[in-house]
């Protein structure tokens, strides 16, 4: 077996490679499929408080935790912003933004969001605030909006929140990726910040199904499976990889992606690190370097649904692609990744500085240790639950929230046992 197969060791993964423990396989099964009024930001509903707790473990091993639900009763959450007060923020893809205070109980609607396209895997997507709130009042959001007729795209916005009324106030769109296209699927759409204050921002390639160089995951003159880097502003860094090129997006910052919807910096490298779908398997952890080629299509580790056939070649036989630091090739059974989020509390000191990574069909959450060398995936927690895990983030009091996605659904949170 070779470095880009799968080993299984003493319930240990080997490094680069992991054997899939999905089910039934489907990378992000659509849950908004029409219209509601909370896509046009009238209120639908609210969500529930509640405080049930399961122990998962009888016993004071290190990694050993209780399950918390925090607040329930949302519908088809997508991102958890925790607050340095341990209240959160969270977005829901009909296009609600929820403020959530587990010490009063309540959930509170946050009006001002921007007008979403709620179609497919659309709708309000991200939120993350400004690395300097509050004194930078700053929160961006990611959204799918329409264009002309049926087209929508990844955008991406900021707005100064107002945690005391609550509302987001002066909304702006600081950029939507070009090209607007007709579909509702991989939208990316994950943000996070760099040590410097800039914005990385995940588009998806839209579900293209043309399987080789012309893809749009493999062409600069387009931002459609790609990562974008922006200034905080939503100019274009002078620095980005492709500036000086003619027939290249200058926002491009690193591309041959399918669809990532996890993003998260390294809290010692400074590394932004990308949780990314596959195909049919073929799903990946990524290490992001400035002007990469991750391969998608022409180089993948998955296969084409149904078929079983591979797409493009592995990334071991092209030496200008960058491989996965963990992949879960053809006929593992994949790991479908949404939210990702690096531990750096002090509840779980065993896990700081691991990446947590949420599964979608998989229905649990991954804990992958090491560095771009080492990573490999060492826990697999809440599998017994079958919750779709849609986002991962560490609360202040040292917690791990996790957003399950479903309608109504939980937001909970890992607590030492």
């Amino acid at each position: 077996m070779n470095r880009r197969q799968f080993l299984r060791a003493g319930g240990l993964v080997a490094v680069g490679t992991v054997a899939g423990c999905a089910g039934s396989r489907g990378d992000d099964s659509p849950r908004v499929t029409t219209d509601s009024p909370a896509a046009t930001g009238e209120t639908a509903g609210s969500a529930t408080t509640a405080g049930s707790t399961t122990t998962t473990a009888g016993d004071h091993t290190p990694g050993a935790y209780a399950v918390q639900t925090v607040a329930e009763g949302f519908a088809s959450p997508w991102s958890l912003e925790p607050l340095a007060d341990g209240r959160l923020l969270v977005t829901e893809q009909g296009g609600r933004l929820q403020l959530v205070d587990p010490a009063a109980g309540t959930v509170t609607r946050v009006p001002g969001t921007p007008t979403v396209f709620a179609r497919g895997q659309g709708g309000l997507l991200d939120a993350t605030l400004h690395p300097e709130f509050p004194t930078r009042p700053f929160l961006y959001l990611t959204y799918s909006a329409a264009g002309e007729g049926s087209e929508s795209t990844t955008h991406v916005g900021r707005g100064r929140v107002d945690l005391d009324a609550p509302r987001l106030r002066s909304f702006e769109r600081l950029h939507a990726a070009e090209p607007f296209v007709e579909s509702s699927g991989h939208y990316g759409s994950r943000i996070a910040f760099d040590r410097e204050g800039r914005l990385y921002v995940s588009v998806g390639d839209r579900q293209f199904k043309n399987f080789g160089p012309d893809h749009h995951g493999q062409r600069l003159d387009t931002e459609l499976g790609a990562i974008l880097r922006l200034e905080a502003d939503g100019g274009v860094p002078a620095d980005n990889p492709f500036v000086d090129e003619p027939d290249a997006r200058d926002t491009i910052f690193s591309y041959g992606h399918r669809n990532v919807q996890g993003l998260a910096r390294h809290p010692e490298t400074g590394a932004i690190w990308a949780s990314e779908f596959g195909e049919q398997d073929g799903d990946e952890v990524n290490v992001l370097r400035r002007g990469d080629n991750y391969g998608w299509p022409v180089a993948d580790e998955g296969c084409t649904y149904g078929s079983g056939d591979p797409i493009g070649v592995s990334h071991a036989d092209r030496a200008d692609v960058t491989a996965p630091v963990v992949s879960w090739p053809c006929g593992s059974g994949g790991f479908p990744p949404s939210g990702a989020t690096f531990y750096d509390g002090d509840g779980f000191p065993e896990w700081r500085g691991d990446f947590f990574v949420g599964g979608l069909a998989s229905r649990s959450l991954v804990r992958i240790g090491g560095d771009r060398a080492t990573a490999a995936v060492e826990q697999v927690l809440l599998a017994e639950r079958e919750w779709r895990l849609r986002d991962v983030a560490t609360a202040p009091d040292g917690s791990l929230l996790v957003a399950v996605d479903d309608d109504p659904a939980p937001v909970v949170r890992l607590v030492p046992a």
